[in-house]
């Protein structure tokens, strides 16, 4: 199955449960997950910097689609920790939003970049006209 195809399938998923994930905060959580997968909700929405309902929400939006899947820590007596596997869609998601992401942050760059350029003009020019 191509990549494209699974992408169709996942948005009319998601589309069918209503369950719609900002691409950013879908990236940041699948890194945040791969990077550690034994993190709480709570700690996510703090590295996250979004609410703790809205972590619930992404985590259980990501199971459905099957970009992760759950597991909890058997011989643990705190039966609340969980573990948080990617799966291979969700590796080849995380691929393909990182590179959606970069895109993103870099037209965000070059445009602050000239809003700067111009606003460091606008200044040197009234500097000159008030010397």
């Amino acid at each position: 199955m191509s990549l494209v195809y699974l992408f169709k399938i996942e948005q009319i998923y998601l589309k069918m449960t209503k369950k719609q994930i900002d691409p950013d905060i879908h990236f940041k959580t699948l890194r945040a997950l791969e990077d550690d997968p034994k993190i709480t909700q709570r700690e996510l929405s703090k590295q996250l910097g979004i609410s703790l309902g809205s972590v619930n929400y992404c985590i259980k939006a990501l199971i459905e689609v099957g970009h992760i899947k759950v597991q909890n820590f058997n011989k643990n007596t705190d039966k609340s920790v969980y573990f948080y596997l990617l799966t291979p869609q969700g590796m080849k998601k995380k691929a393909a939003l990182t590179g959606d992401f970069l895109k993103r942050k870099l037209v965000e760059y070059h445009q602050l970049k000239q809003e700067i350029e111009s606003i460091q003009l606008k200044i040197n020019t009234n500097k000159a006209r008030q010397s």
